[in-house]
């Protein structure tokens, strides 16, 4: 299969295109120069002149801040961009699955968030990623909307989870917030969930992210130093200063406090996911790895 990745150096993209490769897929993944996002006419001819089986796009300005800073290239890279692929791929007759996020959700009551909940973002991010759900549901394309949260498990690319394990081993203060709870997902299950023989022919939006009860990012914390601390890597156990969000210095712009979803549609289709606990005790595990080779 010929699959066409935008994004393909970022967090997903970079694991995916690994995991695509092994599994014998031929990959198209354009650079910036050759495909510019901020030009949807530009991304629809490359999507049109691909011959692509399957296109995904895990590509995103994701920074909460440069999204709110700069609004117009948010709205075209995150929400035109992709509507231009589902159009695109409409008329090729290629699957398309996109990467949305737990921040379309307004996030303002705690509990595990169905794929029906309302969607009203808080910020700019949200309100772009939102809006791609919206253009591609109506692309009439055969398309798949996955939407993914608090992604880690790629050590090149950090995530908090890979910041606080390091700051940890450098035996520097950790700070966690604990009025923002979801789910962390590990990133090689999203690309296992993006390969995976049981999405052919399923369309509308499948929320993709670990099992278990909603985390705080103070309960992630503490799954992260438990695990270091058992597998002998610390020194000591480093303080912790919980915060709330709107004592987060550089977070300028407001975050949804309760995003957690259920992944009951993606376990529906056979597809195990594990709980977010496992997730993170993998990734500070192949953190760990990756820093000593």
């Amino acid at each position: 299969m010929k699959i066409l990745v935008f994004g393909a150096r970022g967090r997903v993209g970079e694991v995916l295109c690994t995991a695509a490769k092994e599994a014998g897929h031929e990959l198209l993944t354009p650079t910036r120069e050759q495909c510019d996002l901020t030009k949807p006419e530009e991304v629809s001819d490359f999507v049109l002149g691909s011959m692509a089986d399957l296109v995904v796009n895990s590509a995103a300005i994701s920074r909460v801040e440069e999204c709110e800073e700069d609004a117009l290239r948010a709205h075209m890279v995150n929400a035109m961009s992709p509507a231009a692929m589902a159009l695109a791929c409409r008329h090729t007759g290629a699957r398309f699955i996109h990467l949305s996020t737990d921040y379309v959700l307004d996030g303002r009551k705690p509990g595990l968030k169905g794929v029906n909940a309302r969607c009203k973002p808080v910020n700019t991010y949200g309100m772009s990623k939102a809006e791609a759900e919206i253009e591609i549901g109506e692309s009439n394309a055969e398309a798949l909307i996955l939407r993914i949260s608090w992604v880690c498990g790629n050590p090149a690319k950090p995530s908090f989870v890979e910041d606080v394990l390091s700051r940890a081993l450098r035996e520097q203060k950790v700070a966690a917030v604990v009025d923002q709870d979801s789910m962390p997902t590990h990133v090689r299950d999203v690309a296992r969930v993006i390969l995976s023989p049981q999405l052919k022919g399923v369309r509308g939006v499948l929320q993709v992210t670990s099992g278990g009860e909603p985390m705080s990012r103070y309960d992630c914390v503490q799954v992260i130093l438990e695990h270091a601390g058992a597998l002998g890597v610390l020194s000591k156990k480093p303080v912790v200063e919980t915060q709330r969000l709107r004592e987060v210095n550089c977070f300028r712009v407001p975050r949804p406090a309760h995003t957690a979803m259920d992944n009951s549609g993606v376990l529906a289709l056979g597809i195990l996911m594990p709980s977010g606990r496992e997730c993170i005790r993998r990734a500070v595990e192949e953190y760990l790895l990756y820093t000593r080779n």
